[in-house]
This record gives structure tokens, C-alpha cells and sequence, in this order.
């Protein structure tokens, strides 16, 4: 048997901060989700999200640490339909409190991109196609 990727998992100080934070990216997540120290959302095409409170994460594993700003190991992109999306959501997200690490741009590979910080800091990577 082949390993497939399966799931990407995302530590969290605030899990209802968080949960908030990918909602605003169209991912279904029930609402009483937020006081849970355990979540996964199942994508479409079958891969799935998890949460997990810090505190769990320290159950498991005593010895981790919270990664800092720009320490992050997994990096999240969603596809958005257009570069006017890309601008769209970047600015939704930014007018709803959330910090831009990286305003909308396109990039030299042929795609808009931007960058926005969850509630721990983690870059979400926005972009589409531009040709």
C-alpha cells in the first residue's frame, strides 16, 4: 500500500478564532464545533482538516512548542476562481480583522496570489490563474 495524504492538521490556541477564520473561506464547519478540543472537516475531494486545541496537542506531546510567526511547517492555499476573487476574499478577510501578511500580487509564475494570517499566525495562501 501506497501512503496518501489524508489530512493536514492545524494547532490552535483559539479554536472558535480559527474555525471563524476558515468559514469566512467556505469551509462547513458546524457551529458547535467552536467549544470542541477536536474538529475535522472532510473537503470535497475527500481530504480533511483538523484542529486540535494546543492543550491536546501538549496531551500527545509534552515536549512541543508553539511555532512562532513565520515558523510554520504546513502551508494552506485555496484556489480561487479569478484574480478578482483573490482580491475579493483578501480584502473580506482583512476588512473582518484578520492580518494580510502579503497584499494581492501577481506573481512572475502566472498567478494572483496574497497571503493572510489565521488566528495563529499560520499564512493562508490565496490565488488563481491569471492566463
Amino acid at each position: 500500500m501506497t501512503p496518501r495524504l489524508d489530512a493536514i492538521g492545524i494547532a490552535t490556541a483559539d479554536m472558535a478564532a480559527s474555525l471563524a477564520f476558515y468559514r469566512r473561506l467556505g469551509l462547513d464547519i458546524p457551529a458547535e464545533s467552536d467549544t470542541a478540543p477536536h474538529v475535522e472537516c472532510t473537503l470535497p475531494n475527500g481530504l480533511r482538516l483538523l484542529w486540535d486545541t494546543e492543550d491536546v496537542v501538549r496531551s500527545f506531546d509534552p515536549t512541543w512548542t508553539k511555532p512562532g510567526v513565520g515558523e510554520e511547517r504546513v502551508g494552506l492555499a485555496f484556489r480561487c476562481d479569478s484574480a478578482a476573487e483573490v482580491d475579493a476574499v483578501h480584502a473580506d478577510l482583512v476588512d473582518a480583522g484578520y492580518q494580510s501578511h502579503l497584499k494581492p500580487w501577481d506573481a512572475f509564475w502566472g498567478q494572483r496570489y496574497a497571503v493572510v494570517l489565521d488566528p495563529d499566525g499560520c499564512g493562508v495562501q490565496l490565488f488563481a490563474d491569471t492566463a
